[in-house]
C-alpha cells in the first residue's frame, strides 16, 4: 500500500510543493490559534471597557443636566441682580430727593 504523495516527494518539484503545502497548513493553524487566544484574552477586557463606557456616558448625561440647571439658576440670579440694582437705584433717588428737600 503506497500513498499517492510519495511519488511526488521523489522529485525536487514534488518536494517544493509538499513543503509549501505544509507551510500553508502551519500558517493557517498558527493564525487560528492566535485568533482564538486573542479572542479569549481580549473579550473580557472589551466587555469591561464597554461597561465603563456606558457608566461614563450616563455620568456625562447627568453632568449635562446639572449644567443646564445651573445655567438656569445663573440666569435667575442675574435677573434678580438687575431687579435689585434697579430697586437700589430708585431708593438712592428717593434718598437724594429727601436730602435735597432738607
Amino acid at each position: 500500500m503506497t500513498l499517492s504523495f510519495i511519488p511526488l516527494a521523489q522529485s525536487v518539484t514534488g518536494a517544493v510543493i509538499t513543503i509549501v503545502a505544509l507551510l500553508l497548513v502551519a500558517a493557517i493553524i498558527g493564525y487560528l490559534t492566535a485568533w482564538f487566544y486573542a479572542k479569549s484574552v481580549y473579550t473580557p477586557i472589551i466587555k469591561k471597557l464597554e461597561e465603563e463606557k456606558a457608566d461614563l456616558q450616563s455620568e456625562v448625561a447627568r453632568l449635562k443636566d446639572d449644567i443646564r440647571k445651573l445655567k438656569k439658576e445663573i440666569e435667575d440670579l442675574n435677573s434678580k441682580t438687575t431687579e435689585l440694582g434697579k430697586a437700589l437705584a430708585e431708593r438712592d433717588e428717593i434718598i437724594k430727593d429727601l436730602r435735597n428737600k432738607k
